[in-house]
């Protein structure tokens, strides 16, 4: 019987094996920039390392007496989301994969079938890694499909890389077809067209192909794709599959310019959805009966305020009865929106606070003030919507002096949960532009600037860890702050998911400081309680 076609198959999120990916940072020195970052991401408990989820699954599974495969990669992979609702309305046939680790078997047979395509999205990737172990499974199930991949980690290989390093990179990669767009749908669209009937690729803006040896870049030209004509076709994603918590973008770019930030050049303009066209989204999405959290990506939702408030207004009114979670500018709210907002059925906010230091503030170009920052999380916490504020150590201008600030913003204004990160020397920065007048040497993970280097970071960044009491830890792989709706939907109340935070916390404290009682009947009863749901 003849296969059935697929013109283009999506490859959504590859979670590399942990273990693996440890031992590739610890292959860089103990000491590096980027394992100090991933240090204080896991434990080592009864002889093995544990990332969170890992702990989590190990001991639900124990207590449940099932395997428990809790993933937060779990939810529909955005980019995915997009682009199979922007091919689909243009009647090509397509397929996906959510998460490339756990759905190999699947991979694998619809590779069997006429496939024209495959299109591997890069947004949450640092490394190439994850990319060339798609990429090489791929290749090894069928040597005709033609690959395709875009997304942020290719754009910065585009705006960062010299020509030869560039061909280098994508040679290395082991595409056929490279997107270099901040959105990607309209190019993708094109690419899958010429391939499924056979017409040349070089009349397609913004992609690089191979030709040859080399890949040959086309015309850039971006193309505005308008979000409200746009929205995700959930129709054609399995509601079961779904489960309970969906992820939601209103808007697309940033309203803000800060200095160790990239997101405002590789996405472009700040442009977002009508109201009516989120209540639309809402709406549809009520229509298909599981989905009870929503978890709203977009970097500034609530700029402009009086969007924000109607959007809040549209959900009380309309009775959805959601709980969602969002990134939020602490400084653009003030009382009337936070009770609008607890109303509306927010449960909890990622504040980008960045630092507790004004005069760091002034530098990233935050727009922001401390006392701002300060009555901001002091509404949330009044209205019991649960905060988690991030932090930046080591830009350039940092100190002993402005880090002590920053600890004690934490210190006295007590979000729910906090993480420190060090700086990012990203050369596609506005700072990294002014590299001259502070001294900035290296980048990414390695650098150093006329007052602070990154090894001189990562130990403050360690010594915050071990000197706030009162607030959580959140650490980031593959946890973060996206996690909590993500567990509330299978189950997991808040209070069990703070508890577990604190007990992992307490064992991440006892691997820094050399104690080893991870076999505490306390501890292990008090995972076996806040695991069990």
């Amino acid at each position: 019987m003849e296969s059935e076609r697929i013109d283009c198959l999506l490859v959504g999120y590859n979670d590399l094996d942990f273990d693996q990916y440890e031992s590739v940072l610890r292959g860089m020195g103990t000491n590096s920039g980027a394992y100090k970052d991933l240090d204080l991401n896991f434990i080592e408990f009864q002889g093995q390392l544990y990332p969170p989820v890992r702990l989590l699954n190990k001991i639900r599974s124990e207590v449940k007496g099932i395997e428990s495969n809790l993933n937060c990669a779990e939810p529909l992979n955005l980019a995915v989301a997009y682009l199979r609702s922007y091919l689909e309305r243009r009647s090509f046939e397509t397929e996906y994969i959510n998460i490339f680790q756990a759905e190999k078997d699947k991979f694998a047979e619809l590779l069997k079938q006429d496939v024209k395509t495959v299109a591997i999205t890069t947004t949450f990737y640092v490394s190439p890694m994850p990319i060339i172990e798609i990429i090489n499974f791929i290749r090894q199930r069928n040597s005709t499909v033609k690959i395709i991949i875009g997304g942020p980690y290719i754009g910065n290989q585009f705006n960062m890389c010299d020509a030869d390093t560039l061909q280098y990179i994508l040679s290395s990669l082991g595409g056929d077809i490279y997107v270099n767009s901040s959105q990607g749908e309209a190019e993708l669209c094109k690419i899958v067209d010429v391939v499924v009937n056979k017409k040349p690729l070089g009349k397609i803006n913004n992609i690089a192909y191979k030709k040859g040896r080399e890949f040959v870049q086309t015309e850039r030209r971006m193309e505005e794709i308008e979000l409200d004509e746009n929205s995700i076709y959930w129709d054609i994603f399995d509601p079961v599959k779904l489960g309970r918590t969906v992820q939601l973008r209103t808007a697309r770019g940033c309203a803000y310019s800060c200095a160790f930030c990239g997101y405002p050049i590789r996405g472009g303009k700040y442009t977002y959805s009508t109201v009516a066209a989120v209540e639309k989204e809402l709406v549809h999405l009520k229509k298909l009966g599981d989905v009870k959290n929503i978890a709203f990506i977009d970097d500034t939702f609530n700029v402009p305020l009086k969007r924000f408030q109607e959007i809040c207004q549209m959900m009380i009114r309309n009775n959805y009865n959601y709980i969602w979670f969002s990134y939020l500018r602490c400084q653009n709210i003030d009382e009337e929106t936070v009770k609008l907002m607890k109303e509306s059925g927010c449960k909890g906010v990622f504040l980008g606070i960045e630092s507790g230091s004004s005069k760091i503030l002034d530098l990233m170009n935050k727009r922001a003030t401390i006392d701002e920052y300060r009555r901001g999380i002091n509404l949330l916490k009044k209205a019991g919507i649960l905060t988690f504020a991030s932090f930046i150590v080591g830009f350039p201008g940092e100190t002993e002096e402005t880090v002590r600030e920053t600890i004690e913003f934490i210190e006295t204004t007590k979000p729910d949960f906090y993480r420190v990160q060090m700086w990012y020397c990203d050369p596609i920065t506005p700072i990294f532009q002014r590299q001259e007048k502070f001294g900035i040497v290296g980048e990414s993970f390695e650098w150093s600037h006329s007052t602070m280097d990154s090894k001189q970071a990562s130990q403050w960044i360690d010594d915050i860890f071990l000197t706030i009491k009162d607030s959580k830890w959140l650490p980031q792989y593959n946890f973060d702050f996206w996690i909590i709706p993500y567990l509330m939907g299978k189950g997991m109340s808040i209070d069990q998911f703070s508890n577990f935070v604190q007990i992992f916390n307490l064992l991440l404290r006892k691997k820094f400081t050399g104690e080893t009682d991870d076999q505490d009947i306390r501890i292990i009863k008090g995972l076996q309680q806040n695991c069990n749901f």
